[in-house]
């Protein structure tokens, strides 16, 4: 394999470098689809980097569609392009554009020290502040979907009380130069807390769709730790589905 470009001094994390490059490679035919990745750790050692930076930077091109891990086997290139992307929109984007007319409550905006959790997903030093974003969305007289957001003081900047009512969170980051790139997502359900159930005019056990979502900006950096909950009844998940 030729030699893959990486800067030590770079604020840009080693691991996102590295599957840069390899997708770079992929893309441009030095790594061939149906090939195989030298292993993991003849990468790691001939790259000088640790292994789970190695393996984070596979990782990242398995979760694409690039590569497979086959146990026994190894790691296969399966696929030289990406498959389409799915946009990164927020949920005051998707109603806008439905044209259904959304609106904002916005309950706290301030600034807290995360639990530890959320404080190594963005990558922050023990103690250092985030801002925290608590809204709820409506549509009309209904209310659709608590909002939650951890956001790095760097990126949140001066965003106002009176902007979130108005606008997109999402919005008002790319307005301050932010460029979200990449996010990791989940979904899951559970039932109406107490707490869910009074922001939501819903009955306490009332089923719910959750969605918790990191989002990383075009240097690789988390900035953005996002938990939503959503009520089942007016929100449903549609994906088109293909073979490859």
């Amino acid at each position: 394999m030729n030699p893959i470009s990486i800067d030590r001094l770079s604020p840009v994390p080693l691991w996102f470098q590295l599957a840069t490059e390899l997708e770079r490679m992929i893309a441009d035919g030095q790594l061939v689809k149906g090939g195989y990745l030298e292993n993991e750790i003849g990468l790691a050692d001939q790259l000088a980097v640790s292994r789970p930076t190695m393996r984070r930077a596979i990782q990242e091109l398995v979760d694409k569609g690039m590569l497979v891990r086959q146990r026994g086997v190894g790691t296969q290139i399966v696929n030289s392009k990406l498959p389409p992307k799915v946009r990164l929109t927020s949920l005051f984007d998707d109603l806008a554009e439905a044209g259904r007319e959304p609106s904002t409550t916005v309950i706290l905006a301030e600034r807290v020290i995360p639990d530890a959790e959320i404080s190594a997903e963005l990558s922050l030093a023990p103690g250092a502040e985030v801002v925290h974003i608590l809204r709820c969305r409506n549509v009309g007289t209904s209310r659709m979907a608590i909002l939650r957001n951890w956001l790095r003081v760097e990126e949140a900047g001066t965003i106002t009380v009176a902007q979130l009512r108005a606008h997109g969170l999402y919005l008002l980051l790319r307005e301050r130069g932010i460029r979200l790139h990449f996010a990791v997502q989940t979904i899951g359900a559970r039932a109406a807390s107490p707490v869910d159930a009074a922001l939501l005019g819903l009955s306490v056990g009332a089923p719910l769709i959750t969605m918790r979502r990191v989002v990383q900006n075009v240097n690789g950096i988390a900035f953005d730790v996002e938990e939503n909950i959503y009520d089942a009844n007016q929100h449903s998940l549609v994906m088109s589905l293909m073979e490859s």
